[in-house]
């Protein structure tokens, strides 16, 4: 399966494909037009998945028709994603990071988003799919990404899938609404007090080191796998799509971040399935 993400400046297509990425999928960034044949036909000789965002710095609508309709010749399964947003919004974030427009900069603002969204406007139209990100956040961006992907693949295989979402997460900010099970990580000890460790994560060595050398870290890392492993394949049974365990610690970024790290592994190892992760009070 292949899918090509393009559609207005500033309305998140790099999240989208960075969300693709993070499932497994090859992807590729402001790919060349004329390249995107040859560079499709070596990703599935290797039998992967592609995504390849492709916006107005590399081909004109009419060009990235033309390509889809090649594509789709020698494989069907190729889905076009239009992503688009309110124009006070994308005047909003462009504003935030002071970049000029990329298609029209020696216009001002409003009018280059004018004249780039009615340019674009034959693709909104046939596209597979058209996400409006004006109110979404990056997480929500990346779940509908997620979804829509997964969905396609399950329309192509015809076998059912159920997602697996393994998050971290501050209690101070509030437990996550879409969290369908949730573990307190408060109770091990907290690495936020060591010296030269506020700021690291449960990704870094040194937080590693120190969680790795206390018992009850390591107990709670098993009775956790050996859990997942029991309700897993219960879960399956059912009609859900999706499952999302929650994990949560004081401040978001070394108990939680630690144990969601170390289930990924379990789950990659003896469920051979690839789960969603998200560090939710950590920039990634």
């Amino acid at each position: 399966m292949g899918l090509i993400i393009t559609g207005l400046s500033g309305s998140g297509k790099s999240t989208a494909l960075h969300a693709l990425e993070d499932v497994g999928c090859f992807c590729t960034d402001n790919l060349p037009l004329p390249l995107l044949g040859d560079w499709a036909e070596n990703v599935a000789r290797q039998g992967r998945r592609m995504a390849v965002c492709v916006d107005v710095r590399s081909a004109s609508p009419q060009a990235l028709h033309q390509e889809l309709e090649r594509l789709r010749k020698h494989n069907s399964t190729w889905q076009l994603l239009f992503l688009e947003a309110d124009e006070a919004v994308l005047q909003r974030r462009f504003s935030t990071v002071r970049r000029r427009h990329p298609f029209a900069p020696q216009q001002d603002l409003p009018q280059a988003i004018r004249s780039e969204k009615e340019s674009l406007r034959s693709l909104h139209d046939s596209a597979d799919l058209v996400l409006n990100t004006s109110a979404m956040n990056p997480y929500e961006l990346a779940d509908r990404v997620e979804a829509f992907w997964r969905q396609q693949q399950h329309n192509q295989e015809k076998t059912p899938q159920l997602t697996m979402t393994l998050m971290s997460f501050s209690y101070r900010y509030g437990v996550p609404p879409d969290a369908d099970m949730v573990i307190d990580a408060r109770f091990l000890p907290n690495p936020h007090y060591q010296p030269g460790m506020a700021m690291l994560t449960g990704r870094d060595r040194q937080v590693i080191e120190f969680l790795e050398r206390h018992a009850d870290v390591g107990e709670a890392e098993r009775r956790l796998c050996d859990w997942l492993d029991f309700v897993w394949t219960r879960m399956r049974g059912e009609r859900k799509r999706y499952f999302t365990l929650a994990i949560g610690c004081s401040g978001g970024r070394h108990r939680s971040v630690y144990l969601v790290e170390r289930l990924a592994v379990h789950v990659r190892k003896h469920m051979d399935i690839e789960p969603l992760l998200r560090h939710r009070e950590v920039s990634l």
